[in-house]
């Protein structure tokens, strides 16, 4: 684990950095989740053929800290991963993000396009109105979900492995980043994924289909590549499957 002191956050950013060649992978988490639970087998994976991966907890999850006066949005994420980039000074890295995650990639990519070569995004929250894990936080106040909500939630969850991730994270950091996607952006992350000149391309679950953000994708004119067997936890449900993806989206003709 290493780890970078944000001064305008007063926190401590963590990642895990798993060494390789080539570009450099960067993945980002969703709602309530850790970036090693979630793709530490998917950059191990042999479709991807090795390379440097950096698998990093947001603030308010995993391993990183969790600042009590940080408002947990997409776009402040965001920032705190470009600090991470030009700490490191990498370039030409390729970036992926789940759900939530999604959502500040794409903020990330626009706030440091000489630093990414490559976006992928699997269900990313592109516009207001969350989804069906931030809609049930958003809608109770943040000091009854911090007191009450939170236990509630994860005694009620329907997948062991969610419950185990979400044990992890900061019940307020929860509560601001589910308002936050059902709030939406300014500007909204599908304005800025389809204002984005790089390399793009989309990942959807074949059991989250029809999907309304990956046809809004397409739209753009961003490639939308279907992964079997698999509903919003693509990299959980379809290991394989979404190695596989995610290979093909790494490649594809710029």
């Amino acid at each position: 684990m290493r780890e970078l002191f944000l001064t305008d956050r007063q926190a401590y950013l963590r990642w895990l950095d798993l060494p390789g060649d080539g570009p450099v992978r960067v993945f980002l988490h969703g709602l309530g989740c850790t970036a090693a639970s979630d793709f530490a087998h998917i950059a191990a994976h042999p479709a991807l053929g090795g390379g440097r991966a950096l698998l990093v907890d947001l603030l308010g999850y995993g391993l990183s800290d969790r600042p009590a006066d940080f408002d947990y949005r997409p776009e402040g994420q965001a920032a705190a991963v470009a600090a991470l980039l030009d700490h490191l000074d990498l370039t030409g890295v390729h970036l992926v993000g789940h759900s939530m995650g999604g959502a500040v990639a794409i903020h990330l990519a626009a706030a440091r396009p000489g630093r990414i070569a490559r976006l992928v995004v699997a269900e990313p929250n592109l516009y207001a109105g969350g989804g069906a894990f931030s809609r049930p936080v958003a809608r109770q106040a943040e000091e009854d979900f911090v007191r009450i909500g939170f236990t509630r939630m994860l005694a009620l969850a329907d997948r062991a492995d969610y419950a185990a991730r979400l044990r992890l994270a900061d019940p307020r950091a929860v509560h601001r980043s589910a308002v936050a996607l059902v709030a939406g952006g300014d500007p909204e992350a599908g304005d800025v994924l389809a204002a984005l000149t790089l390399p793009r391309a989309f990942l959807v679950g074949e059991k989250s289909l029809p999907d309304r953000a990956a046809e809004q994708s397409a739209a753009m004119g961003v490639p939308v590549l279907e992964v079997p067997a698999a509903g919003h936890n693509l990299m959980l449900d379809n290991p394989d499957g979404f190695a596989d993806a995610l290979a093909r989206a790494l490649t594809l003709p710029q």
